[in-house]
């Protein structure tokens, strides 16, 4: 007896593919292999099924194979801006897809939408491109789902990121074909927790770093605006370890966190890709010195510069509401003055400078028994090969149970422990203080190894550290007195005199004033231009109003409505002169609002 050969051995062993009768035109898609009416085997995909009349008037059944298995599974309505589009299932190598078309495709040849389905593995008879489309476009689905655009929080109380909907259904995450995925995940959760997690314990600015990014999902839950810290310390000491850290919360480092060596359009488009988690900038460095407190006011306020289309429609403003973590050898303000420009108050206080650089290890507290080179290389090597687990771990807790309903209490509990001389210095204090709300509910769902109390000790020495260095005074009244002092640094030899002398010195250029000599100290005589000119950027009311606070204004003329005195000049004439102490300007300032 013969044997069979093998491919009719092969033919022999499939399963029946089971009978389809499709309407005639029509369309039909089949995830497996089916037979037609005449037994005739279809390989899975999308068909156009038809028939045609030969010469002698016999009718034929025709078959097209259009593209690999696409299903048109509902309508879309994105409820960012209200456009339309259909929520697809790829069948592709025996897994699923999903992939929401926009509409808009439609509007021109389709080319985009058909290089990202390629890109995720559908295939389309490269003839047959006109015909898929009208495919897509002819199915009218009867379910209606919402997508969004915006990771984080939806208007249905469900989170959203790519790829996964935390606390209910029915929404997706609508992403741009081109758009990276920054939420991928890789490693697992337990080695997070065992290789990364379990070595930040002991150290402020790692354990900030990581309840920095998961306070993200629950700032608008606790009613806590946006802003960011900034990690201040020399180069090498460890920052961009901790931003690697944080980011890793959330996805993988290498592309979740990015550069401020960005326009501020770009910038905007970062944050709003990372809405409710965290936006990670490292080397404040590479920004630009001209716009980088702009940029930190933007990303506080949560909300782009509204633009136009082509056809001067306006098109809709980026939003967000996320913490930076920020890193550079150079403070904010620092860093603004390269470009000439006068430190604002406003923009340190949304980019609050963190000490970095000058702990027990630079920017480490323990290394847990290894070598600074040792410790930063096991951390960068663990939360590079596991990353993406905690934030989805902990909202999913977060929408899990009751949790959401005493946040408020919990967080005004936390809040309480931050003490704060003024509305200033409590706008900083909220967000420390949900940073250690984040890290401490984290602890209690068993999410990071570490005591309880751990995340709210670490965020109150760092808030008790800006503290002491900034002083519990007004923040512009700082700015202000700091202004002068740096002017009188620099100019105090070249662009003023003694007020005693006998004749003008012709020397000085430009005067900003005089001198005075007293036991003990020499006092700074400031004529209204050079005043003004001393702390550019604020009105001569407002100046004197943190002079005043600071008690650096030494002497006035017996009008208290008079903020000057009047001396006699060298050379003759008489001018009021501003009298400022400068050992006064080394003080922390006033406490008004």
């Amino acid at each position: 007896m013969s044997q069979p050969e093998p491919a009719a051995l092969l033919l022999a062993t499939k399963p029946e593919a089971p009978a389809v009768t499709p309407e005639r035109p029509g369309w039909g898609v089949y995830e497996g292999w089916v037979q037609n009416e005449k037994g005739r085997r279809l390989k899975p995909g999308v068909y156009w099924h038809n028939t045609k009349l030969d010469d002698e008037g016999e009718r034929h059944l025709v078959d097209e194979w259009i593209a690999s298995p696409v299903f048109v599974i509902a309508r879309t309505v994105n409820t960012d801006d209200g456009s339309e589009g259909r929520l697809l299932r790829l069948v592709t190598h025996g897994s699923n897809k999903e992939w929401v078309l926009p509409m808009e495709v439609f509007g021109g040849s389709g080319e985009d939408a058909r290089r990202s389905l390629f890109a995720m593995g559908v295939l389309i008879a490269l003839r047959k491109r006109g015909a898929f489309m009208e495919y897509l476009l002819e199915q009218q689905p009867r379910q209606t789902i919402a997508t969004t655009s915006r990771p984080g929080w939806h208007e249905s109380g469900v989170f959203v990121i790519p790829g996964r909907i935390i606390g209910g259904e029915g929404v997706r995450y609508q992403a741009s074909s081109k758009a990276p995925n920054l939420f991928a995940a890789g490693g697992s959760l337990a080695q997070w927790q065992s290789q990364v997690a379990t070595l930040c314990q002991g150290n402020p600015v790692l354990t900030l770093a990581i309840g920095c990014a998961l306070a993200g999902p629950l700032l608008s839950l606790v009613g806590v605006n946006g802003g960011g810290v900034h990690l201040v310390g020399d180069s090498s000491s460890g920052k961009s370890l901790a931003q690697l850290i944080g980011a890793s919360v959330w996805g993988d480092p290498g592309t979740f966190a990015v550069s401020w060596d960005m326009t501020k359009g770009g910038l905007e488009i970062e944050a709003a890709s990372r809405n409710d988690t965290m936006l990670s900038l490292d080397e404040i460095k590479r920004a630009d010195p001209r716009r980088v407190q702009e940029m930190a006011y933007a990303l506080a306020n949560g909300q782009g510069k509204g633009t136009m289309t082509r056809e001067r429609e306006g098109r809709a403003k980026l939003h967000w509401r996320l913490l930076t973590l920020s890193s550079g050898e150079r403070s904010l303000s620092e860093h603004a003055a390269i470009g000439g420009n006068t430190a604002h108050a406003g923009a340190e206080l949304r980019m609050v400078d963190v000490n970095a650089g000058t702990r027990a290890h630079r920017a480490f507290d323990e290394l847990h028994g290894m070598t600074g080179e040792g410790f930063h290389r096991a951390l960068t090597i663990a939360a590079g090969k596991n990353y993406g687990h905690l934030g989805v771990a902990f909202v999913e807790r977060l929408t899990a149970g009751s949790d959401r309903e005493n946040l408020l209490d919990d967080f005004t509990k936390v809040r309480a422990q931050f003490v704060v001389g003024n509305a200033q210095a409590g706008r900083v204090a909220d967000r420390f203080a949900v940073i250690a709300l984040a890290g401490e509910m984290a602890i209690a769902y068993n999410l990071l190894p570490w005591p309880t109390g751990t995340s709210l000790a670490d965020s109150l020495t760092l808030y008790r550290e800006w503290l002491e260095r900034v002083g519990n005074g007004n923040a512009e009244d700082r700015q202000i007195l700091a202004g002068i002092a740096s002017f009188i640094e620099r100019h105090g030899s070249s662009r003023f005199s003694d007020i005693s002398a006998g004749e003008t010195d012709t020397r000085v250029l430009n005067r900003a004033g005089y001198w005075e000599i007293e036991p003990r100290r020499r006092l700074y005589l400031f004529n209204k231009s050079g005043l003004v000119e001393a702390a550019a950027g604020f009105g001569l009311p407002r100046m004197v109003k943190a002079l005043e606070a600071a008690g650096a204004l030494a002497k006035r003329d017996s009008d208290r409505k008079r903020h000057t005195k009047k001396y006699r000049l060298p050379g003759g004439g008489s001018a009021g002169l501003y009298v400022i102490d400068p050992e006064r300007l080394e003080s922390e300032g006033g406490t008004h609002e």
